[in-house]
């Protein structure tokens, strides 16, 4: 592992707890092999996906994601503008979210379908590296510093072609109980090389009477993934809240640095009483 790569100080024994009201065990078994279940189905899916036209296959990407996330019993609350993920800019469009659990990526899909990063270790897993990269998935070497001038290509590459591209800037998850990392600057780089406009996604999670549930759906550090999966199909009432700001245009800030600060003061300033556009049950 590279010294240049971010640490989250988030561990699964101080962070990925949840603390409020639980589900029995019966249900909860239900709800996880429920999302299970639909994740290899839209896995499996794939193929036949991508014969589809864009607006059709997003549409059913945004349909299948909030499936997935609902079926392992969470809420889904939407708020902000271009809830509709159906606008695609000329030159593309890179989405930046903070990044607190494995619930981000289809919750990010299920209003803003996108080609996501993901390191390139992903690309051999059995059955899903295959698959994720037949489905358009961008995979860069996050742990070689050497490569990064590359990884910055092929996003700008697809973002010049026109791909809404997703990207967590955080480079790792955090639980979100003391703030985040900072985003790291090589996809903005790419927004700017593309004359892409970035938008900004705050992600947030909270339970009855709690502001912020983060823990139940953290998946920090050694967590592993079965534990995670059972502590939020465990957790009664976990909402989801993804925010959707507005876009940065690239050429608004002076040089990647300035672009990141941007984007992610919009994601952890964003206090304003946006109205929620879609709520899913």
């Amino acid at each position: 592992m590279s010294a240049w790569l971010p640490v989250a100080p988030c561990t699964p024994r101080d962070c990925a707890r949840h603390e409020g009201a639980t589900r029995s065990p019966l249900p909860a078994a239900a709800l996880l092999l429920a999302g299970c279940a639909l994740t290899f189905l839209g896995v499996l899916c794939v193929p036949a996906v991508l014969l589809l036209g864009t607006s059709y296959r997003d549409r059913l990407i945004r349909r299948w994601a909030s499936t997935v996330v609902r079926a392992f019993g969470v809420r889904v609350r939407v708020t902000g503008g271009q809830a509709d993920g159906k606008a695609r800019p000329p030159a593309g469009e890179l989405v930046v979210a903070n990044h607190v659990s494995w619930l981000d990526i289809p919750l990010v899909a299920s209003v803003l379908p996108a080609r996501m990063v993901a390191k390139s270790e992903i690309r051999d897993w059995p059955l899903l590296g295959p698959l994720a990269a037949f489905g358009g998935t961008l995979f860069i070497e996050r742990d070689r510093l050497r490569a990064l001038p590359h990884a910055v290509r092929v996003i700008a590459g697809a973002l010049a072609a026109g791909s809404r591209v997703a990207v967590f800037p955080q480079g790792s998850t955090w639980c979100g109980r003391s703030g985040g990392g900072r985003f790291r600057h090589a996809a903005f780089q790419a927004a700017i090389d593309a004359g892409s406009a970035v938008r900004p996604v705050r992600i947030s999670y909270r339970t009855a009477g709690t502001t912020n549930a983060a823990g139940a759906a953290a998946f920090v550090g050694d967590d592993p993934l079965a534990a995670s999966l059972w502590r939020v199909v465990t957790a009664a009432g976990l909402t989801a809240e993804i925010r959707i700001l507005p876009p940065v245009p690239a050429g608004a800030e002076p040089g990647r640095r300035a672009l990141a600060r941007a984007a992610q003061s919009a994601v952890d300033n964003d206090n304003a009483n946006l109205p929620a556009v879609s709520v899913h049950h």
